[in-house]
């Protein structure tokens, strides 16, 4: 009974979703409309990160960059913070800690998804479609690295 009760105290809202920082760049435009055979390489870099606000209230920012390069020239590049704010309750700290770190990120990814997209497509280039991510084994990979690097660092001292 105590477990049931203590599971009903425990919960997730989403307060709010919006656009932190957005840029969109085409260097190379209009020139790279006009070349006949371009293959650009698309490098992604993600990350998340939050801060705590007023009580229960919590800030997640995912931030993505997408970087296209066809022969070491910037073909577009995109760089957004997509951010949340999420009110959580009653739960420990390794558990607010998993959520900030997984659930709230998949939460943002659909967003900003969905303004990347776009915002490609707008720039004049074939549509790009970012393929899913799991972010619950992105964030065990780097509960395990840090534990890794606490380890090695203990081992040292």
């Amino acid at each position: 009974m105590a477990e049931e009760q203590a599971a009903a105290e425990k919960r997730i809202s989403v307060a709010k979703i919006y656009t932190k920082d957005f840029s969109f760049e085409s260097p190379q435009a209009p020139g790279v409309f006009q070349a006949e055979n371009w293959s650009p390489k698309t490098d992604l870099n993600l990350r998340s990160g939050h801060s705590a606000l007023n009580g229960n209230l919590y800030e997640v920012v995912l931030t993505i960059t997408v970087n296209a390069q066809d022969n070491d020239k910037t073909v577009f590049l995109v760089e957004l913070q997509q951010a949340g704010l999420f009110e959580l309750t009653g739960y420990d700290d390794a558990e607010r800690h998993a959520i900030l770190g997984s659930y709230c990120p998949s939460i943002l990814f659909p967003y900003a998804r969905e303004s990347i997209a776009n915002s490609v497509q707008k720039g004049g280039f074939p549509e790009f479609v970012l393929q899913p991510i799991n972010f619950d084994a992105l964030y065990a990979q780097s509960q395990q690295q840090a534990a890794e690097s606490a380890a090695s660092t203990a081992e040292t001292h």
